[in-house]
C-alpha cells in the first residue's frame, strides 16, 4: 500500500547523502520532497502541514546540521514523527466487562462482516470466546454470510433473523453469551453507501442498549481522505474508541492511514491485511512508520513465521537436515508454510532494505515463479520427490509437460532445491554446539 510513498521518501533522503553537514537550503529541498510525496498519497493537507513543521523544526536544529551524518539524523527525526503522527504506541483493546461487547460500525462496502469474523478469529487465538452478532438486518444475505464465515472458523453466531429489530438483536446476544459462558460478545452493524440519520440514530440505540465497552469504526483505506470524513462524522456522534483500517494489502496511497489518528485523535487498533480470516494484524505505529521508511517490520516477520510456521513439522525438518535427509517433499511444504504467511512481497517488505532494493530495480518478486515450482513438484511421482537425483531427461521432459512448464524450469527448481539443501547443512554445521532447542529456517525464496 505505501509502495509509492515510500519511494519517494527514499529518494528525498538520498539526495541529502554524501554531502558532509547539510545547510539549511538541503533540508528545505528535502522536505519539499516529502510534503509533495505526503499529499500524493492523500494525506490531509493541514496535516502535512502540520508534520513538515514539525520535522523542519528538529531537523535545521543542532542534532543535524552538526551531526557527523545528518542524512541519518533526518531519516530518524521523519521516522520519529511519523510514528507519533501514526499514534505514537500501539494501541489495546478494552475488554472489560462480563461479556465484554465490541460493537463494529461504519459504512456499506468497508468490510465490516467480514472484519467481525477476522477479530472474532484472533481473539479466540488470545484465549477469548466469542460470539458474532448478526444485527445487519438490512444488507441482503449479510445475515448468511456471518453465518458461513462463523462455521468456517467454528464460532458461534447470534442471530433473530431479518424481521427484529437491531436493538433486540444486540441485548439478546449479550444475554445469550452470558448464558453460554461466552466472554466477547461483537455485534456487526448495518452500515449504509453514504453516512444518513437513520443508521447513525439506530447505531446509537444500539450503543445505549448495550454499552460496549469498544466501538470501532471499520474503514476502507482505499477511499483515503473521504475516510477521515467518515470517522470524522461518526465520532461526533458515536465518540468512537478507535479504527480498523481494512483492505491495506490493496494499491491505495496510504493517506487515510496517516491522517486519521491526527484529525480524530483516535487511535487506529487494527489492519487488514489481506482477504483470509487469518488476515488482521494489531497496529504498531512505530514498526509502520519503520516499514514506510524503508526499514522493514522484523518483529510483525518474527511473529507472521511462529503463527504460520508448525513447530512439529519445525522439529521434524531439522532433523532431517541434521541426517542430510531433505528432500523434495520438504521442500513444497516450505514453499506452502511460505505461501500461508501471505503475499511474497508483503513478507519481503517486512525485511530491513527490501525498499531500497526494489527502488533501484535490483529485485523483483514474482509470486508466479513460487507457484511454478509447487506445480513442477506436484507432478512429480512421490519416488522422485524423495530421491531427486533419479530425475533424468525424459522423466524431466514428462514433468514439464505435467506442470506445464518446461524442462529448463523443471532444472531452476533443481538447482534452487540444491542451493537450499546445501545452505541449510551449512547453517547446521555452523550453529552445531552452540544453541540448544529446535532451529527454525524459514523459506523465503
Amino acid at each position: 500500500m505505501f509502495d509509492n510513498l515510500s519511494q519517494k521518501l527514499l529518494a528525498a533522503f538520498d539526495r541529502l547523502r554524501g554531502r558532509g553537514k547539510l545547510s539549511e537550503q538541503d533540508v528545505a529541498e528535502a522536505l519539499r520532497e516529502v510534503r509533495l510525496a505526503l499529499l500524493e498519497a492523500d494525506v490531509n493537507f493541514k496535516v502535512v502541514k502540520e508534520f513538515v513543521a514539525r520535522v523542519r523544526e528538529r531537523a535545521v536544529g543542532h542534532e543535524v546540521l552538526e551531526s557527523l551524518t545528518p542524512d541519518q539524523q533526518v531519516v530518524k527525526i521523519v521516522h520519529e514523527e511519523l510514528t507519533n503522527l501514526l499514534g505514537g504506541s500501539t494501541s489495546e483493546l478494552n475488554l472489560s466487562g462480563s461479556p465484554a461487547v465490541i460493537l463494529l460500525v461504519g459504512l456499506q462496502g468497508g468490510g465490516k462482516t467480514t472484519t467481525a469474523g477476522k477479530l472474532a478469529n484472533l481473539l479466540r487465538k488470545q484465549g477469548r470466546k466469542p460470539l458474532l452478532v448478526a444485527a445487519d438486518v438490512y444488507r441482503p444475505a449479510a445475515i448468511k454470510q456471518l453465518q458461513v464465515i462463523g462455521s468456517s472458523l467454528n464460532i458461534p453466531v447470534y442471530d433473530l433473523g431479518s424481521r427484529q429489530d437491531p436493538v433486540d438483536i444486540a441485548r439478546g446476544s449479550v444475554s445469550t453469551a452470558k448464558d453460554e459462558g461466552l466472554d466477547t460478545v461483537i455485534i456487526d452493524t448495518a452500515g449504509r453507501l453514504h453516512i444518513d440519520e437513520d443508521m447513525m440514530a439506530e447505531v446509537e440505540r444500539i450503543r445505549d442498549a448495550v454499552n460496549p465497552s469498544e466501538i470501532l469504526l471499520v474503514v476502507d483505506a482505499m477511499t483515503g481522505q473521504d475516510a477521515v470524513a467518515v470517522a470524522e462524522a461518526f465520532n461526533q456522534r458515536l465518540s468512537v474508541d478507535g479504527f480498523i483500517l481494512t483492505k491495506l494489502d490493496g494499491d491505495a496511497r496510504g493517506g487515510a492511514a496517516l491522517s486519521l489518528r491526527a484529525v480524530t485523535q483516535k487511535p487506529i487498533k487494527f489492519i487488514g491485511v489481506g482477504e483470509k480470516l487469518d488476515a488482521l494484524e494489531p497496529f504498531h505505529p512505530e514498526r509502520m512508520s519503520s516499514r514506510i521508511l524503508g526499514m522493514g517490520d522484523v518483529l510483525s516477520l518474527i511473529e507472521r513465521v511462529e503463527e504460520t510456521i508448525d513447530a512439529k513439522m519445525a522439529a521434524e525438518l531439522e532433523e532431517k537436515i541434521r541426517s542430510n535427509r531433505f528432500d523434495l517433499e520438504d521442500y513444497l511444504n516450505q514453499l506452502r508454510q511460505v505461501r500461508r504467511m501471505g503475499p511474497l512481497e508483503q513478507i519481503l517488505s517486512m525485511i530491513p532494505g527490501f525498499g531500497q532494493l526494489k527502488q533501484l530495480g535490483n529485485l523483483e518478486v514474482d509470486e508466479g515463479v513460487v507457484k511454478k515450482q509447487e506445480a513442477i513438484i506436484q507432478s512429480m511421482t512421490l519416488e522422485e520427490r524423495r530421491n531427486p537425483e533419479i530425475l533424468n531427461g525424459s522423466r524431466k521432459r514428462r514433468i514439464a509437460r505435467g506442470s506445464g512448464t518446461s524442462v529448463q524450469e523443471v532444472n531452476r527448481l533443481l538447482n534452487s532445491y540444491q542451493q537450499m539443501r546445501t545452505m541449510m547443512r551449512q547453517l547446521m554445521d555452523a550453529e552445531k554446539g552452540k544453541r540448544r532447542g529446535p532451529i527454525r529456517i524459514p523459506f523465503l525464496g
